[in-house]
């Protein structure tokens, strides 16, 4: 049996088009016998990290994520570009950037001559079109050479045997190889209702007035290895796998390299972390630093320094300072309080010769969990801080971290109930049932129990999509005010877009992908299906720098500014001392 490795597959983060999450293709390619499965999301890599985190989970060298991207461009043009190597996956992500970046939010647009120059690593799969003629398959051999394929896609339709012919005269006549992909949207076929739902939803219609733009049938899944077999010559599976073969890039491989100007020349970054604590200290303590004190701090900085965390905390000092010089109130808060620095620096105002402090709740060699830190900017000038972020470093090393908007309860009992057909009335009395605390059984037994219009099968059918919808991803949101700051261009790391508000940028991943590659780790995690919640003490709006944390040794500086959240059930009342620092 030939060996085979799906080559263009969407997830859900092809937002409203496919209808799996990254993990569910993973984890079905790799049952299924496949030697790879490369994630294509049209002009994104914002799954990818489920990707490679469902890849890690897998425990199986043998079984590979290839990182790629579908794009259409304006004339028509339909390419799937993969990453054999850092270097490609580095142009993807500047390809992506760039069409993104010429576009409002949600959008992209690019050219056929944007491919034709800077992705002299990629390898390339042309969908081609009906009646596909030579000349067209001569463009992709003069861009490409020996790293472009024709990509047969096959799907039992009518005309399949047609298609693979033709596909097959014109590789012969181009001198292009042909490869089967599977133009895949789903994992499994029993996500078809599903993949229709999102059609629906997308084109603003009703199931029953969708038409042709439906999918005829199930076959955009991932299927077994005979089922491919009996649709694909042998050799067109083989040079999938081939293919897969030439493909080693693993965002494991990454590296961060530091904003250099957060160091004067002459110094390395803990002697000048070292100058600015003694500085500090000199202010804070102007008739000498007690010994106690002194103690702690050569403790705190032999730490810091071991740990390479010295650029984190210049960061978060350079972000400080600006906002003191511009009389911009703000306040450290957290864990943080227990650093002796972070007072000699002036982030936070915990004096530690009056109270005990616990620096290793903060930093903790046998924890190995990067520090975080906490600062609420006032409100009104936020925005000043967060454009000197993007002054210093410039749009090119400067983004704010996404946010994966996903669906909830009562949007998806929206977007479904329309897509079914169901009354307006209905949808608005079905949502008012639900409450955001209600478990799944208990919300199937409220909408069962009230009196509405809508027939038990469709109701039954309404409420098993709503569990598969919930937790899908809708749309990348900024989140408000988590900046990524890099060394280099930004976009070599990750794709850069849009956000909606005007003069800002956001990076495809969100903070809680970031903290699962070892990037950054967020104050708290989100989970996409539960309300966020408040801390204690914090006000309804605030800012926040938070940590700079590991990437395979490497550091990745993060600054967040946070504004309004729904405040959710309070959390418990603190109770020491200690508490109150660590939550207000």
């Amino acid at each position: 049996m030939s060996a085979y490795a799906e080559l263009h597959a969407l997830s859900n983060f092809s937002f409203l088009r496919g209808a799996s999450h990254p993990a569910e293709l993973i984890a079905q390619a790799h049952a299924l016998g496949y030697r790879a499965l490369a994630l294509t999301d049209e002009c994104s890599l914002a799954g990818v990290v489920r990707a490679h985190e469902a890849l890690h989970d897998l425990h199986d060298a043998a079984f590979k994520l290839i990182i790629g991207a579908e794009f259409r461009a304006l004339c028509g043009l339909k390419l799937v570009l993969l990453a054999p190597s850092q270097s490609a996956y580095g142009q993807i992500c500047k390809l992506i950037t760039l069409g993104r970046r010429r576009s409002n939010k949600g959008a992209y647009q690019l050219s056929r001559a944007d491919f034709e120059s800077g992705l002299e690593d990629c390898l390339a799969l042309w969908i081609a079109p009906p009646q596909a003629t030579a000349a067209q398959a001569a463009w992709l051999r003069e861009f490409f050479p020996a790293r472009g394929w024709l990509a047969l896609e096959l799907h039992r339709d009518a005309d399949d045997a047609g298609r693979l012919t033709a596909a097959l005269a014109l590789a012969r006549v181009s001198g292009l190889p042909a490869v089967a992909c599977g133009d895949v949207h789903m994992h499994s076929h029993t996500r078809r209702p599903l993949q229709d739902v999102l059609t629906a939803i997308r084109h603003g219609c009703t199931i029953d007035r969708a038409g042709w733009r439906l999918y005829p049938n199930a076959e955009r899944r991932l299927r077994s290895l005979p089922e491919l077999q009996s649709l694909y010559p042998s050799s067109l599976l083989a040079e999938s796998a081939a293919i897969a073969e030439r493909c080693s890039f693993s965002l494991s491989q990454l590296r961060y390299e530091y904003p250099p100007e957060l160091v004067p020349d002459g110094f390395t970054a803990g002697e000048h972390l070292r100058a600015l604590t003694e500085a500090g200290l000199a202010r804070r303590w102007p008739r000498g630093v007690p010994a106690s004190i002194r103690d702690t701090i050569e403790r705190e900085l032999s730490l810091i320094v071991e740990l390479r965390y010295e650029h984190f905390f210049l960061t978060v000092h350079d972000v400080v300072e600006y906002a003191r010089r511009e009389n911009i109130l703000c306040q450290g808060r957290g864990s943080a309080a227990n650093s002796a620095v972070c007072y000699a620096l002036g982030i936070t105002e915990i004096d530690p010769g009056r109270m005990q402090l616990l620096f290793e709740r903060f930093i903790s060699r046998e924890r190995n969990e990067p520090p975080d830190i906490d600062v609420d900017f006032e409100h009104e000038r936020r925005e000043e801080v967060v454009q000197y972020i993007y002054r210093k470093y410039g749009r090119e090393r400067a983004a704010l971290a996404a946010t994966v908007i996903c669906y909830r309860t009562r949007s998806a009992v929206r977007d479904v109930g329309r897509a079914l057909g169901v009354a307006d009335a209905d949808i608005d009395r079905l949502t008012r049932l639900h409450v955001w605390w209600d478990e799944p059984g208990e919300i199937q037994r409220k909408f069962a129990a009230d009196e509405l219009g809508i027939e038990p099968a469709r109701l039954q059918r309404l409420m098993r999509l709503v569990r598969e919808l919930i937790g899908f991803p809708r749309h990348l949101s900024q989140h408000v005010g988590g900046f990524v700051i890099s060394g280099e261009s930004l976009s070599a790391l990750v794709p850069v877009e849009n956000a909606a508000m005007p003069d800002r940028t956001v990076i495809q991943w969100d903070k809680d992908d970031l903290e699962s590659l070892g990037l950054l780790k967020a104050g708290r995690k989100r989970d996409p299906t539960h309300r966020p919640r408040s801390y204690i003490g914090r006000p309804s709006t605030a800012g926040e720098v938070a940590s700079n944390h590991t990437f395979d040794g490497k550091r990745l500086q993060h600054v967040d500014a946070l504004e309004n959240e729904d405040v959710g059930p309070p959390h418990r009342l603190p109770l020491s001392g200690q508490d109150v620092v660590g939550q207000v």
